[in-house]
């Protein structure tokens, strides 16, 4: 005889099975964001599975935001982008104390892999020198960094991370000693000097914070 938690294991199974078979179709049917999806009874037919567990499913898409229901129309994908799950979960997760120490750590972990795509790619700074020429934030400049790199999930934890800890600890001011760092930093991107590019990133965050253990970027 099935006992419980091994009925809810196999109904869990077949439930993200379906979200998955969703996804497929979803992206199979080329949908984007507006678009109306089938309805349950074709989804069903489609899908092969029944029309509860495909309610079902559908509920749970909606409750995270990435569906909607429009009374007398259907139903309709909407842009994940805009829904603030990621940014939810993100604050749950950081209300533990272990990772509240890890914030600036996993914060520069972003910074120095976007430092070193800009790095890799050639990519030139003119527009992060007129940034910093113009901020008196130091993380609007790293934020800027970061939306540079062609990462979209670590731009949305930076941006966690990063709200987390101004809440925390308050905005770091851009000082003139951090702006000819990063002048400098910018400048070893644009002429290939990878030793340039990480010595001055660890004196910024030096200067953020004397304790920071930094690790080399590009390794």
């Amino acid at each position: 005889m099935m006992t419980e938690v091994n009925s809810l294991h196999t109904h869990a199974k077949v439930y993200i099975g379906i979200v998955h078979q969703l996804r497929e179709m979803i992206s199979k049917d080329c949908l984007k964001p507006g678009d109306k999806i089938p309805s349950e009874r074709e989804l069903s037919e489609r899908l092969n599975v029944g029309r509860s567990s495909v309610r079902e499913a559908l509920r749970a898409l909606e409750l995270l935001g990435l569906i909607e229901t429009r009374r007398g129309e259907g139903t309709f994908l909407r842009d994940f982008r805009d829904h603030h799950l990621i940014d939810l979960l993100g604050m749950f997760i950081l209300q533990d104390d272990m990772a509240q120490e890890d914030i600036l750590q996993t914060k520069m972990m972003i910074e120095k892999e976007a430092l070193k795509a800009l790095f890799l790619e050639g990519e030139k700074t003119e527009g992060l020198l007129e940034k910093i020429s113009e901020s008196v934030n130091l993380d609007d400049v790293f934020r800027e960094i970061v939306m540079l790199s062609s990462n979209y999930l670590s731009q949305r934890i930076w941006n966690i991370l990063n709200d987390f800890e101004t809440l925390i600890c308050g905005e770091k001011t851009l000082t003139a000693a951090m702006r000819e760092e990063m002048i400098r930093m910018l400048h070893g991107i644009d002429h290939q000097e990878k030793e340039t590019v990480q010595e001055t990133y660890k004196r910024v965050r030096k200067i953020v914070d004397e304790d920071a253990t930094i690790s080399n970027i590009f390794f």
